[in-house]
């Protein structure tokens, strides 16, 4: 997963050209599916003779458009059936827009309780020794009303490590947070005052050293798309989108919490935890992902059944996927051979004797530690939009 590889540019070259191909085939295939009058969704991912089955919980016509530029773009998960989410599908948010930086003179800067302030440049970046790792991940506000878990997406990166620059810079002793600084910034009010503010996140000195995290130059084999923070972007394996900062110009070494919007008081959870014996009302910032998984496709060939899903966390080894339907016993899925620690694990089950009429599935995930992935009531009580990891159980029609 972190092996050191020599990109080429022959391969990537090849890899575009043959994406190209698939994405025309895809267009031809949904033209055809349109003037047939089936939804658009329903054609390019479906094996010859399988059908979508029904999502009941879902509005009658849903679809998802392509990405617009400066929008948000979320996916339809009944989508999903590719380890990798293409770039253009992958989902965007951006909070003060998509800036577009002059690649000719762009420059990270390394900053704060130092050793050595360092400077770089997007070829010094290029030139360094790189590594790839696969990685999945989703926005903290994902949920399943409306959404229909479509903040999400997996990807392979590639890129510097991060520890490699940090340990380049020398951290001080005093160095308690690493804050990191985006291109994209936008006019904040602040107790009356409007201020110009850069958006960033921060990181414990302890978390922002670990091996896997990366400065990613590329994405799926291609240079950084613009809409994922083109050139550079920082990537923590297992957090939430939100600290996967884009458009990356600067990292800030410093001696206490950073506390602007987007680490105090956006994207934080409140919710109701014991602490010291004692229920609080306690309030953090959303960082690791929490254990989940979803269903988000059931497709029928023949009489044959699969119920399909993916499964996101922070990277703790899986015990088990499983599926319940209706009031039946919990039953073990498979996951995908293809998935990684930081990946999302794609899984499926094989539903037999499946009757006609409408049927509740739930998943639920199992870590090695014993975490189980909770029900809505099992969840504890928050006030916030942010972090949706309960089970979701879903309905759907099966004809006969």
């Amino acid at each position: 997963m972190d092996n050191e590889k020599e990109s080429t540019e022959s391969i990537s070259q090849e890899k575009m050209s043959r994406r190209t191909v698939l994405k025309k085939t895809m267009q031809t295939s949904l033209a055809v599916g349109a003037a047939a009058g089936l939804p658009q969704w329903a054609m390019p991912a479906l094996a010859q003779g399988e059908q979508l089955v029904t999502f009941t919980d879902m509005p009658e016509g849903y679809s998802r458009g392509p990405a617009q530029r400066g929008g948000t773009h979320f996916l339809d998960t009944r989508q999903i059936s590719d380890f990798y989410t293409d770039n253009e599908d992958f989902y965007v948010v951006q909070h003060y827009g998509q800036p577009e930086l002059d690649l000719d003179n762009y420059k990270l800067t390394v900053t704060g309780l130092v050793e050595n302030e360092l400077e770089f440049s997007l070829s010094d970046l290029q030139a360094m020794g790189q590594f790839e790792i696969d990685a999945g991940f989703e926005c903290g506000g994902n949920r399943p009303d409306n959404l229909f878990q479509g903040l999400i997406g997996n990807a392979k990166w590639r890129g510097v490590r991060l520890r490699d620059i940090l340990e380049q810079a020398g951290i001080k002793p005093e160095g308690k947070e690493i804050v990191f600084f985006g291109g994209d910034t936008g006019t904040e009010n602040i107790r009356d005052t409007d201020v110009e503010k850069a958006f960033a996140r921060s990181l414990p000195v302890e978390d922002a050293m670990r091996d896997v995290n990366m400065l990613a130059l590329q994405m799926n084999d291609e240079a950084l798309p613009q809409f994922h923070g083109r050139p550079l972007r920082l990537l923590m394996p297992g957090f939430y989108g939100v600290a996967n900062v884009k458009w990356l110009t600067q990292i800030h070494v410093q001696d206490r919490r950073y506390m602007g919007r987007f680490m105090g008081r956006d994207y934080v959870t409140l919710k109701k935890e014991m602490v010291g014996g004692q229920e609080r009302w306690v309030e953090n910032s959303v960082t690791k992902i929490n254990l989940k998984s979803s269903i988000v496709r059931v497709t029928r060939q023949g009489s044959q059944h699969k119920i399909t899903g993916f499964v996101l966390n922070d990277g703790t080894l899986l015990e088990s996927v499983e599926v319940k339907i209706d009031n039946g016993p919990w039953q073990r899925a498979q996951i995908d051979r293809q998935s990684s620690q930081y990946s999302w694990k794609l899984f499926s089950l094989n539903w037999d004797n499946a009757s006609s009429g409408e049927h509740t599935i739930v998943s639920r995930v199992t870590d090695v530690n014993g975490n189980v992935q909770p029900t809505a009531d099992e969840v504890p009580e928050k006030v916030s939009r942010w972090e949706n990891f309960a089970q979701f159980p879903r309905t759907v029609m099966i004809e006969a």
